[in-house]
């Protein structure tokens, strides 16, 4: 039985601003863009065994779920069995959503995002690779995120250290 945790995040060209260090007394200059093209990255992980699995996507609909469902099929462990948790969102609950057969859906609580550690993943993301910069083209966001997203999978000790949760192991 292996446990992984799902969701979605937004990035685009108007990017978020994160904290810097600058000398006392000055005002560091950052850029923003006005500019109003996203991508989404659909990831997932198994913090106890320290992998991950994403997609950049230009939409969050069933169709873009389907194909991340299908990318942490491949992941999950050859034998055996994966309880992927995520939130309420539509495209995750929608009828036409296909599961493969080594995964089952685990819906988490409605407005509680402290239980998915998806959402400290993608404020270290965005703290170290994705914040504070502007972006070319939909090409460059792209771009961004999967480089972002494949310096996390090669620290799985990174993905342990956010992700792992003591209750969700004490079954």
């Amino acid at each position: 039985m292996e446990l992984w945790w799902s969701d979605e995040a937004r990035v685009g060209q108007k990017n978020t601003l994160t904290r810097l260090w600058a000398r006392r007394g000055t005002r560091p200059r950052l850029p923003h863009d006005q500019r109003t093209e996203y991508a989404y990255i659909f990831g997932a992980i198994c913090p106890e065994k320290g992998k991950g699995a994403a997609l950049v996507m230009p939409w969050c609909n069933t169709s873009a779920m389907n194909a991340h469902l299908q990318e942490i099929s491949q992941m999950v462990d050859p034998g055996a069995h994966a309880v992927l948790m995520l939130d309420g969102a539509g495209w995750h609950i929608a009828g036409d959503l296909v599961v493969p057969d080594n995964i089952t859906l685990l819906p988490l609580p409605p407005r509680a995002p402290e239980l998915n550690p998806l959402e400290n993943v993608w404020q270290y993301l965005r703290d170290n690779w994705l914040s504070n910069r502007i972006f070319a083209s939909y090409e460059d966001i792209v771009d961004q995120c999967c480089c972002a997203w494949n310096n996390l999978i090669e620290r799985p000790w990174m993905i342990m250290s956010i992700g792992l949760r003591d209750w969700a192991y004490r079954l």
